[in-house]
């Protein structure tokens, strides 16, 4: 069987690592049996053309070097969709697969998709029926579209099992297998602690603390402790319209007074936070950075007291990490998180945004060295154990024997 893994974004790179270890390790168990082989080719469309945005996520993802590297780089949404369609279109022909594998929700997933379908060859998506029922975001109709000409709907909860049987999508084509986000968290998560980008960042602090009295002295023993909240905005509902922004970043550099603020800004948002006047003042503890590594980003996001962001990766990542987090979007994406208690959606209402800031400052919740899963076995959502890409490859596989 051979399929073709399609991927042009960040978020893309961390869904198509667990599938490529799932797919190597099927392979290795057939002992030469290659009739039931699964041969894969990675195309990158570009859609991601920086290097932080996309080489070190590479690295970081243990990812193989692309097969193809289409090079479609910027321009709007029908430009970018268009010039992938065009350009995959040409590796299909060429490579003739048997599926076409995408992932999420980005304009690169939706272009592949098209392309492939109307050559009539199969598309699997994963991450199939996730709905914020906001058709104002470019996503949504990302998601809407490919899940309809796709033939392998690959879920990550009852809930997108029920969007997708209320649209009419046959349940022979949907297969619930978990959130293949949580697989890269899981599989990453021992790496990412070993960076040291809190101490790049300056975000650590060292106290000295008492551990044993005598008559004669005291002993100490040194301890770092972190305490600040992480920003992450990139959706252009939020960065493109200069009143919602004024609001979200007003609200953010209130919070910034009680506790440090770090910001790795995409740079198309520090283009905007400039073009605004939003930028924060150089004495502030409100501090912007330039776009992380993969394992960097994961180590801030573990060691935050809470996240304020409008990515649905993360509204996932912060769900399983047991890390409280501020959704400034005005649709849910993740309902799932929401209703687990620690997603809480605040839009782009900054008072609210500032209440549940500090409703999480004042409380004394439970350490989230206690709260996080200890083993992949107590996810706190079912599925979502680090074994969604196994199980993926595992539905391809026999659906082709």
């Amino acid at each position: 069987m051979k399929l073709i893994l399609a991927a042009g974004a960040r978020p893309n790179f961390m869904k198509i690592a667990p599938l490529v270890r799932a797919i190597e390790k099927h392979n290795s168990s057939l002992n030469l049996n290659l009739n039931h082989n699964l041969v894969y080719i990675l195309v990158h469309t570009g859609q991601h053309y920086d290097y932080e945005m996309s080489q070190v996520f590479f690295e970081d993802l243990e990812l193989p070097r692309p097969d193809m590297h289409l090079g479609v780089g910027s321009g709007t949404h029908a430009e970018q969709t268009g010039k992938v369609m065009v350009q995959f279109e040409k590796v299909l022909l060429q490579e003739k697969p048997d599926v076409v594998v995408v992932v999420g929700d980005v304009n690169s997933t939706l272009a592949a998709a098209l392309a492939a379908v109307k050559l009539h060859i199969p598309v699997a998506h994963v991450e199939a029926g996730i709905r914020s029922l906001d058709k104002g975001m470019p996503e949504e109709i990302n998601r809407l579209l490919t899940d309809h000409i796709s033939e392998y709907l690959f879920t990550t909860s009852k809930y997108d099992d029920g969007n997708l049987k209320k649209e009419g999508i046959l349940s022979s084509k949907i297969f619930r297998v978990g959130n293949i986000m949580v697989d890269s968290l899981l599989y990453n998560k021992p790496l990412a602690q070993k960076s040291d980008i809190l101490k790049r960042l300056g975000l650590l602090t060292s106290h000295r603390l008492p551990i044993t009295k005598s008559k004669s002295k005291f002993e100490f023993e040194s301890e770092s402790r972190t305490s600040y909240a992480l920003v992450t905005l990139h959706r252009p509902s939020n960065v493109d319209d200069k009143d919602r922004l004024l609001r979200i970043i007003s609200a953010v550099k209130e919070i910034s007074r009680r506790i440090p603020v770090v910001f790795p800004a995409h740079p198309r948002t520090q283009k905007k936070l400039l073009e605004f006047g939003l930028l924060p003042e150089s004495r502030s503890k409100f501090f912007i950075v330039p776009p992380l590594s993969y394992l960097d980003f994961l180590n801030l996001e573990m060691n935050a007291r809470f996240v304020i962001t409008d990515s649905g990766g993360i509204q996932v990542e912060t769900t399983v990490l047991g890390i409280p987090c501020l959704t400034v979007l005005d649709s849910p994406v993740w309902p799932i998180t929401h209703k687990q208690g620690i997603n809480i959606l605040v839009g782009s209402d900054s008072r609210k945004l500032v209440k549940e800031a500090f409703k999480i400052l004042d409380s004394k919740s439970v350490p989230k060295s206690e709260s996080q899963p200890k083993s992949k076995s107590k996810s706190p959502i079912e599925l979502w154990d680090g074994g969604t890409a196994e199980r993926i490859v595992e539905a391809l596989s026999s659906a082709h024997k």
